[in-house]
């Protein structure tokens, strides 16, 4: 047990890879809850490419859901590792159930805003009459597995902070495998088409979250949930939101970008180009994933061994994880380069959309490595509780640079293009500077530590 849940022994990179292996495939089953369903969708018959485009109208929203199951999971999960690296168990303990209870509340608020509003919000996302059908069909259904998918996501990262990554993937492996046997059922045997993939997506969310909530009350967790913890303490909230507010930006950011591409892609593209940005998307979430399982693998032991003062090892994990993100980007990279046909294939069949998607997805990916500079400062700010430089980089990169230049580089005479430039351009800007304001404001910190260390020990 010692070894699994204790990050300052062994080597940091074992330590991190043993985190990652399992948390990505965690989130490869997790992405599968929705790429599945925009496979199935992309090759409903007789839909073309309009059914596909409907599901792209739905992204905003399904992604503020996720800013806000960020704000909480992705705050308390590096405070609860903190705080069980440094010996208070108490406060581990507080901050597990906070975090239950904030994500409870916020999911049912967001169920009811989002149901009662979505026909103008999908209008204003930019849905034609065409394609409000297909999106209204698939989100009137899905929205009812927001407490599901906001529990299950947020609270996954405890059992990874306790040392039981396996576990954490089952959380996902479970529901999306029930998600990949019943998309079909609905959608095509049942004939529920768009409305059936939300519904085996509801049903498999739940699943994911009884297991989270069975694993986290039970027995085998180091520190399972208690019912006196689930009362907010005010003062413990806002240090959850202040270290979440970067994983909540940065989500939040994806989601008025989507709002701003498919906007803009209305005007200089319409419906065609609002489906190409669906796969294209779809696809950077699958290659993105195994960097963001990296990134999101090392936070718990960056984290416990900070809250150790073994500062030596957290800048040697911050080392590995970049290194290890670059290379796998720069793979990632050139696999767009050289198949684009062959991904953009996976999710629809309309000649007219792989024709025009090809382009814009080169375009989209180019310098895709530079993200791993992002992933990497980002998730050594957020480990180490450096949440204002983590809320910096969030906004700089999407506020700042991505939405301005979505709707401003079509106008300068790139067209449609300029809405998929907009992309890699804020990649390179936001993601140097972040890893290097890292590299200047924690890296070079932690050595200075470090050397106090070995002089009070002498």
């Amino acid at each position: 047990m010692q070894k699994t849940t204790d990050f300052s022994q062994g080597k940091v990179w074992r330590n991190i890879v043993a985190q990652s292996i399992p948390l990505i495939l965690a989130q490869l089953v997790q992405l599968l809850y929705n790429v599945v369903d925009r496979i199935y969708i992309g090759h409903l018959p007789g839909a073309d490419s309009m059914a596909l485009t409907g599901i792209g109208l739905v992204f905003p929203l399904t992604t503020l859901i996720a800013a806000l199951t960020f704000l909480f999971g992705t705050g308390g999960t590096p405070l609860f590792s903190i705080a069980r690296g440094a010996g208070q168990e108490e406060r581990a303990g507080k901050i597990l159930g906070n975090t239950f209870s904030l994500l409870l509340g916020t999911s049912v608020v967001m169920f009811f805003l989002c149901y009662l509003f979505r026909r103008p919000v999908l209008y204003l996302f930019g849905a034609s009459d065409a394609s409000y059908v297909y999106a209204d069909a698939y989100l009137k259904i899905y929205l009812w597995g927001t407490p599901f998918t906001m529990l299950a996501t947020g609270l996954n990262g405890f059992i990874n902070a306790q040392g039981f990554p396996r576990m954490g993937m089952m959380t996902t492996l479970l529901g999306a495998l029930l998600n990949l046997v019943l998309d079909p059922v609905f959608i095509f045997w049942l004939d529920m088409g768009v409305g059936g993939a939300a519904f085996a997506t509801v049903i498999s969310q739940a699943v994911s979250c009884i297991w989270v909530l069975w694993f986290l009350t039970g027995k085998k967790a180091l520190l399972p949930m208690k019912k006196k913890d689930l009362r907010v303490d005010g003062k413990l909230a806002k240090e959850i939101m202040a270290l979440g507010m970067s994983g909540f930006i940065m989500q939040g950011t994806n989601c008025l970008v989507q709002v701003v591409c498919n906007a803009t892609l209305k005007v200089y593209g319409g419906d065609l180009y609002v489906g190409v940005m669906t796969v294209i998307n779809s696809t950077r979430e699958i290659l993105g994933l195994p960097v963001s399982g990296i990134t999101s693998g090392a936070q718990p032991v960056l984290g416990y061994n900070y809250g150790a003062k073994a500062y030596g090892r957290v800048r040697q994990g911050i080392r590995f994880t970049a290194a290890l993100g670059i290379g796998y980007t720069l793979f990632a990279w050139l696999l767009v380069l050289l198949t684009p046909h062959l991904l953009l294939s996976i999710f629809t069949e309309d000649a007219a959309m792989i024709e025009a998607g090809v382009g814009a997805m080169r375009l989209y990916f180019f310098g895709f490595f530079f993200m791993a500079f992002q992933f990497t400062g980002q998730s050594a700010f957020t480990a180490l509780g450096d949440s204002r430089h983590a809320i910096f980089f969030s906004l700089l990169r999407k506020a700042v640079i991505v939405a301005p230049l979505t709707v401003l580089l079509p106008k300068f005479g790139f067209g449609v293009d300029g809405v998929f430039l907009a992309e890699p351009v804020s990649n390179a800007i936001g993601g140097v500077a972040c890893f290097v304001t890292m590299y200047v404001t924690l890296y070079r910190r932690l050595n200075c530590r470090e050397k106090s260390n070995h002089m009070v020990e002498f």
